[in-house]
């Protein structure tokens, strides 16, 4: 593995082919057998782990920082067990002692009111998501986004729940996982009104610039949930980029029209799903997948 500054061509040969030799600390070329670099530095640890539990003893760094923790996961905690170091159990007598500084060291790390709104916020951030199955870095995208947001003074006057609501909208639109406003509504019960009165607000606010969610986005999750195929699947998405082309989509829910590409796909395919089935995996109603499959077997000339 050749680090970036390191030389990627053979200057003899034009190679491309590059060695690193770890124990002569060289690297040389593998058609030529030219010495390019010699002395390398090793950056890593000088010593060895062949398990999970050497690694956390040898290790001298903590974990890295966490912006999805109030404290960003720096500060030290107080484990609840009344165990040393070693494993041991402590002493009748100390268990007071140590019940007072685990107390004490909480209200340590929220001292003030700010700190204590972050805290609230974080916590109510890590809930949704996991109610969701939100991945880690797109909570970390969120997290930064509300203390961007609070930095800036832009939750005054708005409740913690709405903005949470939001900025967790605006981290999923921005990495392309598909979530509805119902589905955050539902987890966070904060009504879609206000979800999307505090996103625009705090994409206007913030500068975050996103491109309109595609369709296209909501097939495979759809799909898995109903357990279509991935003919099917593919099938739905090449109907909806006919429809683009036809400009179909424009001002049309983007969850309607996968749930009608959706089941286009699977009456072509003879695998057929009801609109009932469709319409309560996708959040809509089957009055929309009615129209929206009207809409696209009319203009894309559909043979169904």
């Amino acid at each position: 593995m050749l680090a970036e500054d390191t030389i990627q061509q053979c200057p003899v040969c034009n190679s491309t082919e590059l060695r690193e030799d770890s124990r002569r600390a060289e690297i040389y070329c593998a058609i030529c057998g030219s010495v390019l670099d010699e002395n390398l530095i090793d950056n890593g640890p000088e010593w060895r782990a062949f398990d999970h539990e050497q690694r956390n003893k040898r290790t001298r760094t903590g974990a890295p920082s966490n912006y999805a923790i109030s404290d960003k996961g720096l500060s030290t905690v107080i484990d609840w067990k009344n165990k040393d170091s070693n494993g041991r159990a402590i002493s009748e007598k100390n268990k007071a002692q140590w019940y007072r500084l685990r107390k004490w060291n909480k209200r340590i790390r929220i001292a003030n009111a700010r700190e204590r709104n972050l805290a609230y916020a974080l916590s109510e951030l890590d809930r949704y998501s996991s109610r969701l199955n939100i991945p880690r870095s797109v909570r970390e995208d969120a997290a930064f986004i509300y203390r961007d947001a609070a930095r800036k003074q832009l939750i005054r006057g708005r409740s913690i729940d709405g903005v949470v609501s939001s900025t967790l909208y605006t981290a999923c639109r921005r990495a392309n996982i598909p979530r509805t406003l119902d589905e955050i509504s539902e987890v966070s019960n904060v009504s879609k009104k206000q979800i999307g009165k505090n996103y625009r607000f705090i994409c206007r606010e913030l500068e975050i610039k996103l491109k309109p969610t595609s369709p296209a986005d909501y097939i495979p999750r759809f799909g898995s949930k109903l357990g279509l195929s991935g003919e099917i699947q593919a099938k739905a998405v090449e109907i909806i980029n006919q429809s683009y082309e036809e400009g179909l989509s424009s001002g049309r829910g983007p969850t309607g029209v996968a749930a009608a590409a959706l089941y286009i796909a699977a009456v072509l395919l003879g695998e057929r799903k009801t609109q009932s089935e469709i319409a309560s995996v996708a959040g809509v109603t089957e009055v929309t997948i009615r129209n929206r499959y009207k809409e696209l077997s009319e203009k894309i000339k559909l043979v169904i």
